[in-house]
């Protein structure tokens, strides 16, 4: 494991690789620190390909060490052309990262399972987050293949169905009668007071570097090559802020060549603060959430702030083209994703309108979730045509001869 230590992002004071989510000094967040001289001399090219078809085949560019019994692997999902609707949008080269394929349909899966590897060489019991939806299945379900318990605090007023998702487990649920960012509070509060290992808490740290793999498996799968454009969606700012990293650990240890990627944003006209603070050059503001796009509902982003410094432009999707954008990407890729990818692929119709993406850029976007999990938005499409058990009635309709 090249992973040496936890820094300070803030005041860059280290500590030793310990379940811990911030700095005892400045209360800024920790990242891990990597022996960059043993990574260049041990990762290869040759040695990823010949590893495990799951994130961990890129163990040696993670923070924790692999787990000797790989369960419920995720990664190592699916990266497909998307010619149609590339040539609805105007662009030359458009591909689709499906992490609905994951164990529990989002790329959560990824996050989990490195945070639950150190809450495991640790020896905890209990696996906990707090959730607009997907982490919450992703934690009860790793929790459930490892046979630890599981405890998740969610919104009350959270989709039925990501719900019944992570209830099918059989983990504690809490519905809080307040928003995300209440929910965030108290797992922090909490976390003070159980012996729990809250993923998105004190490890954090961990947890956050699970996303690095979006970016591995992308250029892998572009023959280690890199896209120009990459588009996602921000929700914490963690994924968004872990995949450029990604694309940048690859090029630092001569695993590709070329230039980063274009980093492209993506958030819902009724949660915006890091397009806001992005537009303007200020600070991230919290914001209190009122959009569909539940799962990116996160009115105070822990790493809002990082994420504008990271994007090249951050759009914002309205409310009202969110169910239509659901509807355009399955109408032309056969990819039914829920409101994130929605809200990513808004983003990417503004920004080739704006003239950021042309003919000539492969671009890449990201569908985090699906949308199995959020089916009521797009119920008003089923209008199926009744009729008797009679194949004359169907020819009538259809305008056959009988």
């Amino acid at each position: 494991m090249p992973a040496t230590a936890l820094r300070c992002r803030v005041c860059e004071t280290q500590y030793p690789l310990d379940p811990v989510g911030v700095c005892s000094k400045c209360f800024g967040p920790l990242d891990p620190v990597y022996d960059r001289e043993e990574q260049r001399r041990v990762v290869s090219r040759e040695r990823i390909e010949g590893g495990p078809r799951s994130i961990w085949r890129y163990a040696d560019l993670l923070p924790v060490a692999p787990p000797a019994e790989q369960v419920l692997p995720p990664g190592w999902t699916p990266l497909v052309k998307a010619p149609r609707l590339a040539q609805a949008l105007g662009i030359g080269e458009l591909w689709l990262k499906l992490d609905t394929a994951n164990p529990t349909h989002s790329f959560k899966d990824r996050v989990v399972a490195v945070a639950c590897a150190k809450a495991q060489e640790h020896g905890a019991t209990t696996l906990a987050c707090s959730s607009t939806g997907n982490l919450g299945n992703a934690v009860a379900a790793r929790a459930a293949a490892e046979g630890l318990e599981a405890a998740i605090l969610v919104p009350a007023d959270l989709e039925h169905e990501k719900l019944v998702a992570s209830a099918v487990y059989g983990p504690k649920i809490f519905a809080i009668q307040g928003s995300y960012d209440d929910c965030s509070r108290l797992t922090v509060e909490l976390s003070f007071e159980l012996d729990w290992a809250f993923v998105n808490v004190q490890l954090r740290s961990y947890y956050a570097e699970g996303s690095k793999t979006l970016a591995f498996e992308i250029a892998e799968h572009l023959g280690w090559e890199l896209p120009d454009v990459v588009v996602a969606p921000i929700a914490s700012g963690s994924m968004f802020t872990k995949v450029a990293q990604g694309f940048g650990e690859l090029l630092e240890r001569g695993l590709v060549e070329g230039e980063r990627p274009r980093l492209i944003g993506a958030q819902a006209e009724g949660c915006s603060p890091v397009a806001d603070a992005w537009a303007s050059g200020g600070k991230v503001k919290p914001v209190r959430p009122n959009t569909i796009a539940r799962s990116l509902a996160i009115g105070s982003p822990a790493d809002g702030a990082l994420a504008a410094a990271t994007a090249s432009s951050i759009h914002v999707t309205p409310e009202d083209e969110i169910v239509d954008n659901i509807a355009l990407l399955a109408e032309t890729t056969g990819v039914f994703g829920e409101t994130a990818p929605a809200v990513t692929l808004g983003a990417l119709r503004s920004a080739v309108r704006a003239g950021e993406i042309g003919e000539g850029d492969r671009v890449v976007l990201l569908v985090t979730g699906d949308g199995l999990k959020t089916p009521g938005l797009v119920a008003d499409r089923l209008d199926p045509v009744v009729v008797e058990p009679d194949a004359d009635l169907i020819l009538d309709r259809v305008g056959g001869v009988a």
